[in-house]
């Protein structure tokens, strides 16, 4: 069995992680750390865990494990290397941006790198909207066919987190849309180096636009750019790249953001438009934008199947 501890267990992306781990047949989970929490039972925070398991939360770190899930905000991660001293036999698996950029580090998204995750003792787990968007122009980098590209994308309140602001809680966020970081979205930078892994003469912009949502969880983006590629090469270009990958697929029908909540999947569709072609992807930004891929990448760690543990259900009508 796989021993694995979680470092900020108290977040959505926390909870999110013991629901998978509690229920993948490799791990046993040994500890949940949250300073806000210690001493509590995790289902006094998560109320479905009730009946689930019978662990409190602590403060203190052990490294008597074999892989360290870290669930803290932006920032903190580093923070935490600078206090403790991580032995070289515990993997880490870190969800917050602060590594991500860090070429001594592996960056975790396994469409794009999974190999390196397979050999790596630390892996950078992808942002949310980060996955969403790569997910959707990858093949077109691969393919040296990526363009100055547009992209819009909506996500759910839990992508901010747990902790309440004035553009999260519900009076404001109910029946109401609304764009923020415009053209400056904090993601682009891990996007921009990924797709230079295929394309390094890549020098156009990449034109975000991302949008609340009033809905909990889920992502949908939409990309668009000139292609001279009929539609039937480029759904080809786009099968044939993820045919090897358990998780994303490309479907044929329109899509919405409830066909990927509570899965780990993404699901990608695309059309042309008068020479354009337009990509849309979703994902679940809890799951394959955070938690679940974070499972994933530890089951690439370890040598599993990647789809181990991962075979959720999506959400019903």
């Amino acid at each position: 069995m796989i021993k694995a501890g979680i470092v900020g267990g108290a977040g959505y992306t926390g909870g999110e992680l013991v629901r998978v781990l509690l229920n993948h047949p490799n791990v046993e989970l040994l500890f949940v750390q949250s300073r806000s929490q210690a001493g509590e039972f995790l289902s006094s925070l998560h109320p479905d865990l009730l009946g689930e398991t019978d662990l409190k939360f602590v403060n203190a770190v052990s490294f008597d494990i074999d892989v360290l899930f870290l669930c803290m905000g932006h920032g903190a991660s580093s923070e935490f290397f600078e206090k403790h001293e991580v032995p070289s036999s515990v993997k880490v698996i870190d969800l917050s941006q602060d590594f991500r950029l860090d070429n001594d580090k592996v960056y975790g998204l396994p469409e794009l790198n999974r190999e390196a995750i397979q050999s790596a003792d630390f892996v950078a787990n992808p942002g949310c909207f980060a996955t969403a968007i790569q997910l959707a122009l990858l093949p077109l980098a691969h393919n040296g066919a990526l363009k100055e590209v547009h992209v819009s994308g909506v996500t759910g309140s839990t992508g901010a987190g747990v902790k309440p602001s004035d553009t999260t809680h519900f009076s404001w966020r109910d029946s109401n849309v609304s764009t923020y970081k415009a053209f400056d979205h904090q993601h682009m930078a891990e996007v921009t180096k990924s797709l230079m892994q295929y394309q390094p003469w890549f020098d156009r912009p990449i034109n975000f636009i991302p949008y609340r949502g009033n809905f909990t969880r889920g992502i949908l983006v939409t990309a668009y750019q000139y292609c001279e590629w009929p539609l039937e090469e480029a759904i080809q270009v786009y099968k044939e790249y993820y045919e090897n990958h358990p998780f994303t697929w490309v479907s044929d029908q329109p899509l919405d953001v409830k066909q990927v909540v509570n899965t780990n999947k993404c699901y990608i569709h695309l059309s042309m438009h008068n020479g354009y072609l337009m990509i849309q992807s979703v994902i679940d930004n809890l799951l394959k934008g955070a938690s679940g891929q974070a499972v994933q990448n530890m089951n690439l760690m370890f040598g599993l199947e990647e789809t181990v543990g991962l075979k959720l259900k999506g959400s019903a009508f």
